[in-house]
């Protein structure tokens, strides 16, 4: 895997936009924007020059759908949500540097330029096709105005891009029964112009860079959804739309048109980085946070407004080129992967992404997150149920992130991990460490003088194993894991506590209780640096409990032999970093789900009873025993030629990486089921199917419908080879 840091000085993180239709909830935080912003604080913190780029999305048929349901103007909701969005990420500590949207001038004038080049280079191919047409209305249907059938898992309320029960990608033409949302009537097909980006084109150029050079640097359920989009071949991609919002086509023959949303919002963080410098170069921000705009290390030195040039194109130096990562949520990887790297290929001026660190979708309540049901938790009304915890949520939602399967968020494990992991190892250290040091020194770090116990360089050496196993998990975008080692940093500190027992030998050896008490300090000091990535309040109000200076915080003081609470220097008087959590408030957050369940309860659902089937003959332990029966990953999946049942897969078992063929194809599309692991059969004789030599067989659950479901492991750290007992 490639060292970025040790490649790049100058980097551009851009998270996804989301849709200004709606407020934030912990699915977006937890698929895109806390990894984003523990990325982006370890980068700054690294002395690294960094620009976090981020604003609404606003055009596109969601925002209108939202309009038409409100009754009102597309630019009444976009500047209503735009500004719940914005203040909801500035409440919660997501750090960009820009918070931008779509709409404005300077995004128009650069997704113009953007259409203007790609067509003066003959990239686009005009050509006219059949498209939804609502007669009641007079219109062409958006994707998301037309709704129908899913063909893949029989959702009746699947839209034209995309079924949200399932996750499958479509088109409006392969809906079953489609209807418009504005008439709910069928449509008609009618022909129109666009002008399309020929990804066939691309096809070549992109096997070569994402196969060829990106598998072991990029997720296994980013890599895996790609290979299965390329294996299944590009087709070109209409780049604009018959709708009446968003950025005009600036052609006098697209007169009417506008540009599809996904040319125009990736380019949103193009227009966002040339509206950062512009700020940066008058000091007169406008859509930045301004306590922002002097936290970059190192600062920017005089910036000119063409300085955004630096961080999105290519330079005459390559070794002055900036690292362009993406982090996003799994919807939203064939935009980033494949269609915005084709247009920027296509472009020739822009640097390409060196990753896209995507994630998988994050459940609630053994859910699936729903804004339609309101079954969410809102970010805003969290921060208002939950005044000053926001933290507890940012370790929370990290040591859960669905980072390459979905997770799920339950009010119980969120009380559980505040109660036994914060308070109990991480607020309990150190306020343990702080308390004998103020209570017995009157503050003052304790002078030390010689060489620690061997017990207290074993501690060191753990920590310092603590402290390289979190650089080397966030720069591999593995940030649950960096979060392990932050807080087993706080669990070795605890057992040097238990083991030393200085509140004892402050009594009988006076000077070694020094020494512990010293060196638990500096334990106490490399968390609060650490802190600056995860946990950001809890590091301010360490740093002030402290004594400690911005130059005291920084990253070189984690190295082994760094002394940051240096001999006699003072701290102040502690007080507890967390308490648990009353269980009233988590009951009271789980009544308010359920109510809200209850209330937007389809009343149209009806329940078929459940018909389960009756139990098979009995068979015999011995037997059971012979089975294999391992836990394994899909590594790949594809179509088997000329099937329509049969999908191939490669899995990883934990002994080999092996093919096994299902007859799974009318259930699943390989993208949904790269990365995730599963049950396998391996004891199975190897079979031939349709000319593929199948070595296995993948467990699979039928429910009352026929609908197939994956069985998987119900908690994370289960590895491949796992036996089934």
């Amino acid at each position: 895997m490639s060292d970025l840091l040790a490649k790049y000085k100058r980097f551009t993180v851009t998270a996804a936009l989301p849709y200004a239709n709606g407020p934030l909830h912990i699915g977006h935080i937890a698929g895109a924007y806390l990894p984003a912003d523990i990325y982006v604080r370890y980068l700054r913190l690294r002395k690294k020059e960094v620009v976090f780029i981020c604003g609404s999305d606003e055009h596109g048929a969601a925002i209108t759908i939202r309009a038409k349901k409100e009754g009102v103007s597309p630019k009444e909701i976009i500047d209503k949500y735009h500004v719940l969005m914005r203040d909801t990420f500035d409440k919660f500590g997501i750090s960009f540097d820009i918070y931008h949207r779509t709409s404005d001038e300077i995004h128009h004038h650069t997704a113009q330029d953007f259409f203007l080049k790609l067509n003066s280079q003959n990239e686009f191919e005009v050509k006219e096709s059949e498209q939804y047409y609502d007669e009641e209305y007079g219109q062409f249907l958006a994707d998301r105005y037309i709704q129908g059938t899913c063909p893949n898992c029989g959702n009746e309320k699947a839209y034209g891009d995309q079924c949200e029960k399932c996750g499958s990608t479509l088109n409006p033409t392969d809906l079953i029964n489609p209807v418009s949302t504005l008439s709910h009537r069928k449509p008609v097909l009618r022909t129109t112009k666009h002008w399309y980006l020929p990804l066939d084109k691309y096809q070549k150029w992109l096997e070569e860079w994402i196969l060829g050079t990106k598998q072991e640097e990029w997720k296994v359920n980013v890599f895996g959804q790609c290979k299965s989009w390329l294996q299944g071949g590009l087709l070109p991609r209409a780049m604009t739309r018959d709708l009446d919002w968003g950025v005009d086509v600036p052609l006098e023959e697209g007169k009417g048109k506008k540009i599809y949303v996904w040319l125009d919002a990736p380019i949103g963080y193009i227009s966002a980085t040339k509206q950062l410098f512009e700020e940066l170069s008058t000091q007169q921000p406008k859509f930045s946070n301004p306590d922002l705009l002097n936290a970059q290390f190192p600062p920017f030195i005089n910036p000119q407004a063409n300085d955004w040039e630096k961080f999105w194109k290519k330079q005459e130096n390559p070794e002055e080129e900036a690292c362009l990562l993406h982090f996003i949520g799994k919807d939203n990887i064939v935009f980033h992967c494949i269609i915005f790297p084709a247009i920027l290929k296509a472009h020739g001026e822009y640097i390409l992404p060196e990753n896209v660190p995507g994630n998988e979708f994050l459940n609630l309540e053994g859910d699936k997150i729903s804004t339609s049901r309101n079954w969410a938790v809102w970010v805003h009304e969290f921060l208002q149920d939950f005044p000053e915890k926001r933290d507890i949520l940012r370790y929370v939602l990290c040591a859960i992130l669905p980072e390459t399967k979905d997770s799920e968020f339950t009010w119980a494990d969120f009380k559980q991990r505040n109660d036994s992991e914060l308070n109990a190892i991480f607020s309990n250290f150190i306020h343990r460490v702080l308390t004998l040091t103020y209570k017995n020194y009157q503050g003052v770090v304790p002078n030390v003088v010689g060489e620690t116990d061997e017990m207290l360089k074993s501690a060191f050496r753990e920590i310092y194993e603590s402290v390289n196993k979190i650089h080397e998990n966030i720069e591999q975008f593995r940030f649950r894991e960096a979060l392990f080692e932050f807080i087993n940093i706080a669990r070795i500190g605890n057992r040097y506590l238990t083991e030393t027992e200085p509140w004892k030998l402050l009594k009988t050896n006076p000077e070694e209780a020094q020494k512990v008490l010293f060196a638990s300090l500096q334990i106490v000091a490399k968390l609060t640096i650490l802190a600056r990535v995860f946990l950001p309040d809890t590091a301010e109000k360490l740093t002030e409990m402290l004594n400690l200076s911005e130059e005291d915080i920084a990253w070189e003081n984690l190295h082994f032999k760094a002394v940051t609470l240096k001999p006699n220097h003072i701290i102040k008087e502690p007080t507890p970093l967390f308490t648990n959590i009353d269980p009233e408030l988590i009951n009271m957050e789980i009544e308010k789900l359920h109510k809200s369940k209850a209330e937007n309860q389809p009343q149209e659902e009806t329940l078929e009873p459940v018909v389960v089937p009756p139990q098979k003959e009995f068979t015999t332990f011995d037997d059971f025993q012979k089975m294999d029966i391992r836990i394994a990953r899909i590594l790949e999946a594809s179509y088997v030629p000329k099937s329509d049942k049969l999908l191939q897969f490669v899995v990883d078992t934990g002994i080999d990486k092996r093919t096994i063929v299902s007859g799974v194809a009318e259930h699943f599309k390989p993208e949904e089921l790269v990365g995730k692991q599963v049950l396998v059969l391996l004891n199975l004789p190897p079979r031939k199917i349709r000319g593929v030599e199948s070595q296995g067989m993948i467990l699979y659950a039928g429910d009352h419908t026929g609908r197939l479901h994956v069985i998987h492991p119900e908690t994370d750290g289960v590895n491949e080879g796992a036996s089934v007992n």
